[in-house]
């Protein structure tokens, strides 16, 4: 089971390349693994059904106790029977619903088979944690899935409503989740269902996790997603919401009732809840004219149902449950694949357009009417078996005395009138010939002939209805092992004289007759609602729940734009203000709430103080008083630099080498905005309040010292610093202290700072590239050769930025990009120098990052020297020469640097170590000799792709883009005049 769970995540990353080569059919290979899934699990029948239960685990996070433990009880073995056996059959079914044309169908294959992997972990883990953090994967595959037609508004809302909704539940299940391990003392669920804790707190958690239940099958007050989710294409809406993601929740409830449905909150929540659905969505199924929107009715409805059946926890109700949930899965995931089908070839769901299919695709009509008939309670089908032991052990709880037991028999025997109501509802929109106003029959739809391929995985569900109704005795046998694990009766009520047992024929009991008023009262309900108009009726309430949604987002929105509007100003000046005010009001408060201060203070440590420290202070008192912004920039770069002169002073060379590579990033950065502000401060808006800035940045700077000096004092025991040395090489097999400490000893705090310096990326590349993010440099094709023989092929963004022709020359060129820029921008000692250093600074880069673990260096040095060279080039050559010196995205630098980096956290584990644990290899090599490779190198060659991505898209944004808009500025014939001169 664990290695099918690891194949279920590593397949889908080779699907969209099968895709791409294969078309449509690479969902043949996709449909291999759910069908090796489904084949395992029938070989582990024996073994659920007689045992031992089959149990596989791993330990994952050994210091919280939580395994990926897989566990195949009954309830376990046919949900998992459902998710991957209907899973495999869509994934045939996709080969022929879809097109090889149809964008991003490679990230929907591979999307739609994790999403059956994760259904597969769900409902086989016995980890109640691991349980959670699979139910909220469902939700993010769920929301690609429902959003597949992202080019359409009403796909993007849907995935939307449908991610809030399941993942706002799936929180306040955690929250249970949690009380509930804290209770039992284990995370274990078959532990926890065993140990059965009692008490306010289990009640508590009890209702957090029905709230998460309850969200994920769509129950009232939750329901309106899943027919808003009705934009999903038609297999995503027969996989997920007949017979995979709703099933979630009732799973859960399923786990949970046999134990806790005699629990003092669980069956008013439960069969209230679930017979309001069952009836609200009957309802709301009747007014449909999409088919595909009747079935998401009919389904809310029908989860309602199994909601009361499953959630009553008694032995004969959870015998019935199976029996549903196991006809649910087949003939509603067999309806929509029907409709799917009749959308494809004719373009249409609307009933009032379709007429007389029923004669021209018999085959399809038939399969439809099987199905339902199963989800009337027709026999011979398995939805009749289901719903008579229903209907029978509901009569024996009301009967015995049982309130809920009342209120459960009336609400699911009206609610299976209106089943077959807008049953029948949809065999006569889909297949019946239609008649006018007059009475005269309309014409018959024209109907093109699907290929047999396309057709075959609905008239398989559709014959196990059959099959499986037929088959009752045996499901009898292999259900028991789930239903003996429930009590008889409800507390205080005789229990059956005998068991209930699943069959075709029980003899004419109370529970056949109701079944059959149910279906009669069905049929003259959809001739009523036919004839008095219902579907055209104006609704009960003048509002919806999805009308309640939408509310509830737009008071978000206002009052999240009413909060910003009053703490964002848009002053810069104002927002570090309140920084340094609150600053200075914490910190100070600090310091005389404890008068007991202690400082150790040296006049200075190293002759070097003496000099460099009277610098800096005199340079950031001239920044003060400068009137030029390069004028402070540079002066505020004087004290960086002087800290420089203080750590190589100091014993630290590293900081020393990156403090003067950062210092002089930021000195370029700065010297690209500049360039779109104005060169004197004040020009356009004046300093004001000038004595206020003077105190702040004087309080600011004396709390400051304040807290250097008392912290000087501060420490009370030996700092674990002093061990680093042995540690880093003990531990990091390292000897350069700090950088062992960035990768391996304090690695978790270097992965949160490449997190911020990706987010600092990202956002100032969005606030630059402000109508489209599309990087073109990195698309330029070609360039014209040094030599000039091979001329300039135009980027759409050049093509936009430039008129005329660019001729050919044969005068040499040292950097290629150079011929983009006009005379006057170039130079060429400039272009010679850095033509001749680029690549020598780009090796020393290199042997910095490798070097780093024993010398002084490291990613983030070797990453700002290379980021330098890059600088380098585009000071000399513009931004086309950038184009040509990293001819890629920078976001693909910095989704590959945090991909090493986290895979350095995630692969120890797989192997049963804590995260981030280094390994050493030594090896002999004939050329090299000795050798040794430490595994934390990778996590800083991840450190060296993020510095170099976050220096390039700072160029690319600050620098080449600007340059861009700088041009486009320009007047046109301005343009055309110096294009013509270059």
């Amino acid at each position: 089971m664990l290695i099918l769970l690891a194949a279920f995540a590593g397949v889908p990353l080779v699907l969209p390349w099968l895709v791409h080569r294969l078309g449509p059919r690479a969902f043949y290979i996709a449909a291999v693994l759910p069908a090796v899934a489904f084949a395992y699990a029938l070989w582990l029948t024996p073994n659920v059904l007689h045992g031992p239960t089959p149990f596989e685990t791993f330990h994952w996070i050994p210091a919280l106790g939580i395994e990926l433990s897989m566990r195949m009880d009954t309830l376990s073995w046919l949900l998992t029977l459902i998710v991957t056996g209907v899973g495999a059959l869509v994934m045939l079914y996709c080969r022929w619903y879809f097109h090889r044309s149809d964008e991003g169908l490679g990230q929907f294959a591979a999307v739609l088979l994790a999403f059956t992997g994760t259904m597969y972990g769900l409902v086989l883990t016995d980890d109640l944690i691991m349980l959670v953090m699979f139910w909220e994967i469902t939700s993010v595959l769920s929301y690609l899935l429902i959003g597949y037609y992202h080019g359409r508004g009403a796909s993007r809302r849907a995935a939307l409503q449908a991610l809030l909704v399941t993942t706002l539940g799936g929180l306040v299940m955690l929250i249970g989740a949690v009380l509930l391990v804290v209770a039992a003392g284990t995370s274990s669920l078959s532990g926890i269902l065993a140990l059965a804790p009692q008490g306010a707190t289990v009640s508590a958690a009890l209702v957090l996790i029905l709230v998460g239940a309850l969200s994920k099958s769509a129950i009232f007050p939750f329901h309106f997603w899943l027919p808003g989710a009705m934009a999903a294409p038609t297999p995503v809406s027969a996989y997920l919401h007949a017979a995979a993601m709703v099933k979630a929740g009732i799973y859960l409830i399923a786990r949970f009732a046999p134990v806790y449905a005699v629990a003092e909150s669980w069956r008013p929540i439960v069969v209230s809840l679930g017979v309001f659905t069952m009836l609200l969505g009957g309802f709301q199924a009747l007014r449909e004219y999409d088919l595909k929107r009747l079935l998401a009715f009919g389904t809310v409805s029908q989860l309602g149902f199994l909601t009361v059946v499953l959630g009553f926890g008694t032995r004969d109700l959870a015998l019935a449950g199976l029996a549903l949930l196991l006809g649910h899965a087949l003939f509603k995931s067999c309806l929509f694949l029907v409709v799917g089908i009749i959308d494809r070839q004719l373009g249409t769901r609307d009933i009032g357009e379709l007429s007389g299919l029923g004669r021209r695709a018999p085959v399809l009509a038939t399969a439809a009417t099987v199905a339902i008939a199963c989800m009337a309670g027709i026999v011979p089908t398995i939805g009749f078996v289901g719903k008579e032991g229903a209907l029978a052990a509901l009569l024996h709880e009301a009967v015995g005395g049982s309130a809920w037991g009342v209120v459960a028999l009336v609400g699911v025997a009206l609610g299976s009138v209106l089943t077959v109501a807008y049953g029948v509802r949809f065999v006569w929109g889909a297949f019946w010939t239609k008649t006018d106003s007059s009475g005269a029959p309309l014409p018959t739809t024209e109907w093109p002939r699907p290929p047999i391929g396309f057709v075959a995985a609905p008239v398989l569900l559709s014959a196990l209805t059959v099959a499986a109704g037929i088959a009752a005795p045996v499901l009898d046998r292999a259900f028991a092992g789930y239903a003996d694990t429930s009590p008889a009766a409800t507390p205080g009520i005789p229990a059956p004289a005998y068991p209930a047992h699943l069959a075709l024929w029980h003899g004419l009991e109370p529970a056949l007759w109701i079944s059959l008023a149910t279906i009669a009262l069905g049929f003259a309900v959809f001739a009523g609602a036919r004839a008095i108009g219902w579907a055209k009726h104006r609704r009960v309430l003048p509002f919806t729940a999805s009308d309640v949604y939408n509310l509830v987002l737009r008071v978000v929105a206002r009052l999240a734009v009413t909060v910003t509007s009053l703490s964002q100003r848009g002053s810069l000046p104002v927002y570090v203000g309140t920084i340094f005010v609150v600053f200075v009001a914490a910190e100070a408060t600090a310091l005389i709430a404890d008068p007991d201060w202690t400082a150790q203070l040296d006049a200075w440590q190293s002759p070097m103080q003496l000099l460099a420290a009277p610098l800096m202070i005199v340079a950031g008192l001239i920044a003060v008083r400068a009137k030029k912004r390069y004028t402070g920039v540079v002066l505020v770069s004087v004290t960086g630099l002087g800290m420089v002169l203080l750590f190589a002073t100091s014993g630290a060379p590293d900081l020393a080498l990156t403090q003067i590579l950062i210092e002089t990033v930021t000195l370029v950065a700065f010297a690209l905005v500049l360039r779109r502000i104005p060169s004197r401060m004040g020009e356009h808006n004046a300093s004001v309040a000038p004595i206020t800035r003077a105190v702040l940045g004087a309080a600011v700077g004396l709390t400051m010292a304040l807290v250097a000096i008392v912290a000087s004092g501060a420490r009370i025991t030996r700092p674990i610093s002093e061990q680093f040395p042995e540690l880093a090489y003990e531990l990091g097999h390292g000897r350069n202290v700090v950088n062992v400490a960035l990768v391996d000893l304090r690695g978790w705090d270097t992965m949160g700072e490449l997190s911020v310096l990706i987010l600092a990326a990202t956002g100032v590349a969005s606030l630059v590239f402000v109508t489209d993010r599309t990087d073109m440099l990195s698309s330029v094709a070609a360039l014209p050769d040094r030599r000039g023989r091979r001329p300039y092929l135009e980027t759409s963004e050049g093509l936009r930025a430039q008129t005329g022709q660019i001729p050919t020359t044969s005068r040499r060129a040292w950097l290629v990009g150079g011929q983009r820029e006009h005379p006057e921008n170039r130079s060429i000692m400039l272009e010679v120098i850095v033509r001749v250093l680029f690549h020598t600074i780009i090796v020393v880069s290199l042997y910095v990052l490798f070097a780093g673990h024993n010398l002084p260096g490291g990613g983030f040095a070797g990453g700002l020297i290379a980021g330098m060279a890059l600088v380098m080039r585009y000071i000399a050559g513009g931004r086309y020469e950038l184009g040509a010196a990293a001819p890629t995205d920078a976001g693909r630098l910095l989704g590959a640097g945090m991909i090493l980096a986290v895979g350095c956290a995630v692969v120890p584990l797989l192997f049963g170590l804590a995260p981030l644990t280094s390994s050493l290899f030594e090896f002999e090599l004939p050329a090299l000799g000795h050798l040794e490779f430490v595994t934390s190198t990778i996590f800083d060659i991840g450190v060296y792709l993020v510095v170099i991505g976050l220096v390039l898209d700072v160029l690319r944004s600050l620098g080449a883009e600007v340059d861009r808009q700088i041009q486009d500025l320009r007047p046109a014939p301005a343009r055309r005049a110096r294009g013509a001169a270059s």
